[in-house]
């Protein structure tokens, strides 16, 4: 009854924010919205704020060993051509977090309403994490340099600031893209890591039109290469889910001068992180043969995205038993791993983490036209269902089955992914 009854309030809230999107480490207006809707539901709300515009609140008693972590994600993604793109900063709501958060507030509200997390032997924070595309990196590198953040992603700058320390598992919630005829959710849909790759072709720049013939054309190089990366595609494994999109970062190209000079941005994504490595190794090749073939050269530089996300299939147990009880909810996918990525790979690595996808929407995936259609179903019916995967979990979960690795143990991991991957450029 609680669901229903706050169903309007929550679907609006959830439409204010995708009508108002906002770009990660920037989501000032949504933070705010947020807290003024917590506070409503519960004066009594403490609320510990972290990075530029996180903030995580906890329910229930502190003698409680065990704590889970509901996360919802505040940003929106670069895409100025969206039906409601803010028309200054290009942000668009077209990856959905906008209902993760108004599904975070529906289960904060019935928690506090029906006093039942009372009940429960773990206490629940609410993390509001920023930041968790990849995207407008210059502004991070300048909140970098400012010594404001350190990570480009929310999930491993609160993992520094120990926002995660004392969470013994995450549960986080993601729309799934594409539209169904039934009401679905889906379990253990691994995603992608990537590398982040930048090539920089340098030719010889000589009048276009009077000496073309001594020149090194630095666009060729890079046109080479994207001929390369597609006819390398046939020996890169389909299992490993590979992606590469090279896109022009820079250039300063004019008609009448043989450009000497464009780099090539890409990100690398796989399944795993061996593989990772490898794929690298066959992308670098190409990029260096590519410039050695028109008499040029390449600089290369890779900077680490996102860790592989293998969700936690002990904790999926528990999704599974509530759906076999549940009469609202018709399909259950499990196992269909994509190449998207997410930071929830690197708070993986950490803790054990499980991310439960929900139908709702038409329209493409960070694409133009996305916008959910069944508010009912994501606002009300999977909130609800989210609530019984939380009292299934009372009293039943397995101490013994769950891991945990410092955020120091994380760095190893990444500085020794990225020496590996740059002595393997040097060999």
């Amino acid at each position: 009854m609680i669901f229903k009854k706050q169903y309007e309030e929550i679907k609006k809230i959830a439409e204010d924010i995708y009508y108002h999107p906002e770009l990660g480490y920037k989501e000032e207006r949504t933070k705010e919205k947020i807290v003024a809707s917590l506070k409503s539901m519960n004066p009594n709300i403490e609320i510990e704020e972290f990075s530029t515009t996180g903030f995580k609140t906890t329910l229930g008693d502190q003698d409680k060993k065990l704590q889970v972590a509901f996360i919802a994600e505040l940003d929106a993604v670069y895409t100025p051509s969206h039906m409601y793109a803010d028309k200054i900063t290009g942000a668009a709501h077209n990856c959905g977090h906008y209902t993760q958060v108004a599904i975070a507030l529906a289960l904060y509200n019935y928690l506090v309403k029906s006093n039942v997390y009372k009940d429960f032997n773990y206490k629940i924070s609410f993390i509001f994490v920023p930041a968790e595309e990849y995207l407008d990196l210059a502004y991070r590198d300048e909140l970098i340099k400012q010594n404001k953040i350190t990570h480009y992603g929310g999930k491993p700058e609160a993992m520094k600031l120990g926002i995660f320390d004392d969470i013994d598992l995450a549960i986080c919630v993601h729309a799934i893209g594409g539209e169904f005829a039934k009401r679905t959710i889906n379990t253990n849909c691994d995603l992608a890591g990537f590398l982040y790759k930048r090539y920089k072709f340098i030719g010889k720049a000589t009048h276009a039109g009077f000496d073309p013939f001594s020149s090194k054309n630095a666009y060729n190089m890079s046109t080479l290469f994207n001929v390369a990366v597609g006819l390398s595609r046939q020996q890169l494994k389909d299992s490993e889910k590979v992606r590469i999109n090279p896109i022009v970062m820079e250039s300063d190209m004019s008609t009448n001068v043989i450009p000497n000079a464009i780099t090539i941005g890409t990100d690398l994504r796989t399944l795993s992180i061996e593989y990772m490595k490898e794929a690298a190794i066959k992308l670098d090749a190409a990029a260096t043969g590519s410039a050695i073939a028109l008499q040029g050269d390449v600089e290369i530089s890779t900077q680490m995205g996102y860790l592989p996300f293998k969700q936690d299939r002990y904790l999926s147990e528990f999704v599974w038993e509530a759906f076999k009880e549940n009469d609202e909810i018709e399909v259950l996918y499990n196992d269909d791993p994509i190449s998207a990525a997410g930071d929830i790979g690197d708070l993986s690595y950490m803790i054990p983490c499980i991310q439960i996808g929900y139908s709702g929407f038409t329209g493409t995936i960070h694409g133009d036209d996305f916008i959910d259609i069944d508010p009912p179903f994501i606002y009300e019916i999977f909130p609800r269902f989210l609530a019984q995967v939380f009292e299934k979990m009372n009293g039943n979960i397995d101490s013994s089955r769950l891991y945990r690795r410092s955020y120091k143990d994380y760095i190893n991991l990444m500085n020794e992914i990225m020496d590996k991957e740059g002595n393997e450029e040097n060999e």
